[in-house]
Formats: C-alpha cells, structure tokens, sequence
C-alpha cells in the first residue's frame, strides 16, 4: 500500500467477476447472522420499547458454551441445542432479574442497564473461558465447493440454510400460534392487549427468552468460521444493531432485509478497498439515520412502548 506523509492509503481496485461472486458469498454469509442478531433486537423493541445492548454477549455464550460442548465430546447438533437452550434460561433471567423490577423507569434508564448486563456477561466469559480465541470445528467437512471461479465453504451453507429454517420457524410462529398473535398485538398497542387479557409482562419475558435463543443459534454458526472470544458479540452486536436500524427497527422482514444488504454491502466495501470492513457498516447505519430514520421497511410498532 502507498504511503503518504506518514499515513498508510488504502487503495481501491475494481473486483473481477470471480471476486464479485466471493464477495457475494461472503456477504449472504455474513448477513444471515447479522440479520438473525437483528430480530434479537427488534423482538425486544417490540415488547419493551428499549435496545437490548446486551444481545451481543447472548451471541458469544452461545459460541462459547457450544464450543465447551463440543470439546467435551458433544455432538455438534446437541451442543448447539444446549446452547440455545442456555440462552433461551439466560434471555429470561435477564428480563426477570433486571428488567422488570424497573418496569416504570425511562426507556434510557432500562437502555442504561441492560449496558450493564452487557458488561457484566463480558466479565463473567473473560473469567470462565480467558482472553484467547479458542477454535471450533466445522458442522461438516472443511473442503470448499468450487462454484465456477469462486468458493463456498459447507459452513457457509449451514449458516444461511440454518438462518432460512430459523425465519420460517419465526413466521410460524407468529402467524400460526396464540403466542405469536399474542407478542404481535402487545408490539402493535400494549394497552389494548392488556385489556383483552393478554399477560404482557409475560410476553416481554417470552421476548427476551426467544432473544437469546436467537443469540446462542448465531453464535454457535458463525464460530467455527469467526473462532469464540469472551468479547466477539461487541462488533457482532453492533453490526446486528445496524442491520436492525438499516431495515427498520421494530420491522422484522426489515430486520432480515438490512442485515443482508449490510453483510452484502460490508463484503463490497472490504473487497474494494482495505480497512473498510468495520466503517461500512457504521457509515451505513449513520446515513440511514440521516436520510431515513424510520429504515428500509419503515417501523411496525405501535404505542405500547413502555415497560409494565
């Protein structure tokens, strides 16, 4: 690279066919998970009103808890079963321990403290786990499919075929069950679920549940491509959040939509010009902000926004 008074400039080249089609595999990849981080995120809006800052850590228990399984002769179906499972327990005792006793507290003070929780997560993984980034094994063989000029590794299509029944499942259960119309009518107005009987306190936690059930599947995919580390949900939270807002917060086809097209988009900006990777996707999220706060698909919630 060129370097220009001290400073290093990161050139940009024009990509070939081949490298278009690998960045386009890298970012469906990429935006899969982000996307599934992202209706982590936009349950919760919808149930509570607030963002759950500590989503990240639900993403790297999952991975880590699912790689100890692993290691400890696990197989890899059950270890992420049991991971999920963990953060499904940890989403709920969050909720329960720290969220409703301060029901009635200002959106900013509930935001404050689920910050909190995000902190104490990363402390608790640093101590159990330490420092290093520990490695994971493929769900299947390490050798890639070769698409023409470009490649796919089988982990690649764990990912997006896991994320793809994981959407439906979702939409299922949001348009077949009781419980999904239920959470549907709390994020559309609070008050008028309340007064039909649906228990919304309950729904809230169901949110937070299924929240970092959401979390532990996305960490125990994408760590044998990204290795465990007690600290990987910050940037892999942040890039969820940034899906979420691209697409519409509170909207959960937009939640999938902008994670797609940030993964998509962060991939291009890497690929063309070095060191971009991370500045994509925040510049992205700030030019949304600024041209369309409302996102991609604009916002499904409704009144009911306050915690109770």
């Amino acid at each position: 690279m060129p370097a220009c008074g001290g400073r290093t400039l990161y050139a940009m080249t024009l990509p070939t066919g081949a490298q278009l089609l690998q960045y386009l595999i890298s970012g469906l990849t990429l935006g899969s998970v982000y996307g599934m981080i992202a209706l982590g995120f936009t349950l919760i809006h919808n149930a509570t009103g607030i963002v759950n800052f500590a989503q990240g850590e639900f993403v790297a228990f999952g991975a880590l808890i699912a790689l100890s399984c692993s290691e400890a002769g696990l197989p890899m179906p059950l270890a992420v079963l049991t991971a999920m499972a963990a953060m499904t327990l940890l989403g709920a005792a969050l909720e329960r321990a720290a969220i409703r006793p301060a029901r009635g507290a200002s959106v900013i003070t509930l935001i404050i403290i689920t910050i909190g929780a995000s902190i104490l997560l990363r402390g608790i993984a640093m101590w159990q786990w330490g420092p290093d980034a520990l490695p994971m094994r493929h769900f299947s063989s390490e050798d890639p499919i070769h698409l023409g000029p470009a490649s796919i590794l089988r982990q690649h299509l764990w990912i997006m075929g896991i994320v793809v029944a994981t959407m439906l499942g979702l939409w299922l259960l949001a348009e077949r069950t009781q419980v999904g119309k239920a959470m549907r009518a709390c994020a559309v107005d609070r008050e008028a679920a309340q007064l039909v009987g649906i228990p919304a306190a309950r729904m809230v936690m169901l949110s937070f549940a299924l929240s970092g059930m959401l979390g532990g599947l996305a960490g125990s995919i994408v760590a044998p491509l990204s290795m465990g580390q007690y600290n990987m949900g910050i940037m892999l939270g942040l890039k969820g959040f940034c899906a979420a807002i691209l697409g519409g917060i509170g909207n959960a086809p937009g939640a999938v939509l902008g994670g797609l097209l940030l993964g998509i988009l962060e991939s291009l900006g890497a690929g063309l010009c070095s060191g971009m990777k991370d500045a994509v996707a925040f510049g992205i999220m700030l030019m949304v902000l600024l041209v369309r706060p409302t996102g991609l698909l604009g916002r499904r919630a409704g009144r009911g926004e306050a915690v109770g």
